[in-house]
């Protein structure tokens, strides 16, 4: 589930929300760049005036658009879908308690690989699927409806369902919505994105990835926004492997996001998953200066949430549902890897 949950406990809430990120420090020529930049050159890097200003252009035209659509509105929740008896639970289903999150590093042996990558195949599968749903009139809770019977079909059990008191299988989070989306009976609209996110429980572990989708047609704007959003995950991915800080990950997709002139969300974080659904380390996908190295055989996702503009984040009343205050919107992709020797292995990638 993306962000590690909207309710987190005391314990390390501080750690989910911090102020918005501040200008960073260019590799290349040791100044500081401010976010929206008029040019940034780097070793990988060189773009000419024309393509910034069709960047920029993207940008202004994407904000328009997307703040002229309906917000976002409460639909109707429908009743929680059964889980047969034979499929395994996790043991936070029907506790009363809040789930702290695990301080341990999830690292697997040969077997426990093996069973994280059984779980993110079926994640990535599911997810898959619940994308030939996106369509106009299409609600997001038959979208819920169809990608639980096929977890369950599976045996699985969709790790969302009871976590914390969630009342859904799947978070489906449409335009403005950041993240945690309750499947609802709200309608698609052609020229909507959603993000959809999957997470099951299969043999003991957990596997979890998601994916902004567009809904009918969508102006080149939009495409470039999902684009920049989606290879943020893949630039944090790529500096993981054994031996490295953490703190490589978020500062390799903030500095690609500022540079495409888009907000990194920075409430929301990847975290360490396996056996247990959430645990240490926390990912942040922001720049900052945290400790900790990570480790040959661990698992984590990395799940970086962009917004189009610099905006706070407000939670609806049913403690879940999240959405950016101004109403632009906002894009998330998310995977589960594998932390090896020489690089990242991607659990959930078909």
């Amino acid at each position: 589930m993306a962000g590690l949950g909207a309710r987190p406990s005391a314990a390390y809430q501080a750690l989910l929300v911090r102020p918005l990120a501040a200008p960073f420090l260019s590799a290349s020529s040791g100044k500081v760049i401010a976010p929206k930049s008029r040019f940034i050159v780097s070793s990988r890097l060189a773009w000419v005036e024309d393509e910034l200003e069709e960047i920029r252009k993207s940008q202004e035209q994407s904000s328009v658009k997307s703040k002229k659509r309906p917000p976002l509105r409460h639909g109707k929740v429908s009743p929680q879908l059964p889980v047969p008896v034979h499929i395994t639970r996790p043991s936070y289903v029907g506790s009363k308690g809040l789930p702290e999150l695990c301080d341990v590093r999830q690292i697997h042996d040969a077997q426990g690989i093996a069973g994280m990558r059984a779980a993110c195949k079926l994640a990535a599968s599911a997810l898959n699927f619940a994308g030939t749903l996106v369509k106009p009139s299409v609600t997001t809770n038959e979208i819920d409806a169809a990608v639980h019977n096929m977890i369950i079909e599976a045996g699985a059990y969709p790790s969302p369902l009871g976590y914390r008191g969630f009342p859904k299988s799947i978070c489906t989070s449409v335009n403005e919505c950041v993240c945690h989306g309750i499947p609802d009976s709200t309608q698609l609209q052609n020229g909507d994105i959603i993000n959809i996110d999957v997470n099951v429980f299969l043999n003991g572990y957990h596997g979890g990835t998601s994916r902004t989708f567009v809904c009918g047609h969508v102006d080149e704007s939009i495409k470039h926004f999902l684009k920049a959003a989606e290879e943020c995950l893949e630039k944090g991915i790529s500096v993981c492997r054994d031996g490295v800080n953490y703190r490589k990950i978020g500062k390799k997709i903030s500095k690609l996001a500022y540079f495409y002139g888009y907000y990194v969300v920075e409430r929301f974080v990847g975290h360490g998953i396996g056996t247990m659904y959430h645990s240490e380390p926390l990912i942040l996908h922001h720049s900052n200066e945290n400790s900790g190295r990570m480790i040959q055989g661990q698992t984590f996702t990395i799940e970086p949430i962009l917004t189009m503009e610099k905006t706070e984040c407000v939670t609806w009343e049913d403690g879940w549902t999240t959405v950016t205050a101004d109403g632009s919107w906002a894009a998330q992709f998310e995977h589960t890897i594998l932390v090896t020797r020489t690089g990242a292995e991607i659990l959930t990638k078909v």
